[in-house]
């Protein structure tokens, strides 16, 4: 969806010669782009506050330590999520305790209760391509233990829960705008969060501990400064990610009107059922999955729908964490750093494929189903069809 509107505001930034978010030549105002685009996310989530950062790793990273994460930490995360949601909790200092999904391929709420212990400060919960996460429980779950919410949106923006945005339900939520995300700008992402303290502390660890006079308007100061990392997003990125928000409701209606050409049809098949959905008047439809009641059937399910066009892999590239190499060995950037060199034996209980009976199997038995912006009804009805009769060849009707 990249076009003319990207186009003219990118230009603008330009032809005004302020790629920088916070002043251009001779130090003039703040420029504007940065500064509209998280004024349009802020209102488009419902939230109270919005920060521009440089990626989605960036905002993972930029809301672990505005919550104070770090050494002596740990952080419960999905056991199925990208490589970011892991590596942001090791990058603050702190140890990723690693979750069970259930047949959502989100967060078991569950799994809260049983990996809380005195160390546990936050629980960071992915909603995972296009569909909201079980937040009323989860987001119970973790407050009644004192532990922060980090909604991970990064490939969901968009997506509601029981009529509200997701993003909106957490003490913090982190979104990416990389190019295999809902809206792009090649790399960016934001920041949201209700609290001004919370707020404050992601703006000066996202700009060397800096709070500069354009957020002082939005929410005065009070917290000390502190040496931060550099995560600022430049107003060339902001123009982009801006003209896309702005389509966002667009795609979102597009994507659904799609996935409700094909679910209907699929409603019987024996032996397949979909992701469960909790909400599925908010879920995003970009993507589809089919879940089979036997694994031994996904290869050949995959391989017949491709040989008729149809894209069915899996579209981020999203497998366990205990399966990475950077988990199997347990380093950080230097050994002092690994939140995992006090264990003696590696992996450890917690790490292992044989840990996470549930997530095994369900990341072992579904076709992933893509729909985009430049898909038709007739591509939909296709998929449809498509599915139908490979259905009928492979599990006999």
């Amino acid at each position: 969806m990249i076009g003319a509107e990207e186009e003219a505001l990118v230009l603008d930034v330009l032809r005004r010669k302020e790629p920088f978010r916070y002043y251009g030549p001779d130090f003039k105002p703040t420029p504007p782009m940065a500064a509209q685009l998280e004024k349009e996310f802020r209102e488009y989530i419902g939230t109270k506050y919005a920060l521009g950062v440089t990626s989605g790793s960036a905002a993972l990273e930029v809301a672990m330590a505005a919550a104070g994460i770090g050494p002596g930490h740990e952080v419960i995360v999905n056991a199925w999520s990208w490589i970011a949601c892991f590596t942001s909790i090791v990058r603050v200092g702190a140890r990723p305790v690693l979750a069970e999904v259930n047949d959502t391929l989100n967060l078991d709420p569950k799994e809260i209760a049983r990996l809380t212990t005195p160390k546990t400060r936050a629980v960071l919960v992915i909603h995972y391509q296009g569909v909201a996460a079980e937040l009323e429980e989860i987001v119970l779950e973790a407050h009644k233990r004192g532990l922060y919410v980090i909604e991970d949106c990064a490939q969901s923006l968009g997506t509601r829960y029981r009529g509200r945005q997701i993003g909106t339900w957490g003490d913090l939520a982190t979104f990416s705008f990389q190019y295999n995300k809902v809206m792009t700008s090649g790399e960016g992402g934001m920041v949201t969060t209700r609290d001004q303290r919370l707020y404050e502390r992601a703006v000066r660890y996202h700009d060397l501990g800096n709070y500069r006079p354009y957020h002082a308007t939005i929410a005065a100061s009070h917290e000390p400064a502190f040496a931060g990392g550099q995560f600022r997003m430049s107003e060339l990125t902001a123009a982009m990610a801006l003209a896309q928000l702005r389509k966002v409701d667009r795609l979102w209606t597009h994507c659904r009107a799609l996935q409700a050409r094909i679910l209907p049809r699929l409603a019987g098949l024996k032996g397949l059922k979909t992701r469960r959905v909790p909400d599925s008047a908010g879920d995003f439809g970009f993507e589809i999955y089919l879940m089979f009641d036997d694994p031994a059937h996904v290869a050949s399910f995959r391989e017949k729908l491709d040989a008729r066009n149809v894209n069915c892999g899996q579209r981020t590239g999203t497998y366990p964490q205990y399966n990475r190499d950077y988990v199997k060995n347990g380093l950080a950037h230097t050994p002092s750093a690994s939140p995992f060199r006090e264990f003696k034996e590696w992996p450890a209980p917690g790490y292992r494929a044989e840990d996470f009976p549930a997530t095994e199997a369900l990341t072992k038995r579904f076709v992933a189903l893509a729909i985009g912006w430049l898909y038709t009804a007739e591509d939909a009805d296709y998929i449809a069809d498509s599915i139908v009769a490979v259905h009928a060849e492979v599990m006999g009707g």
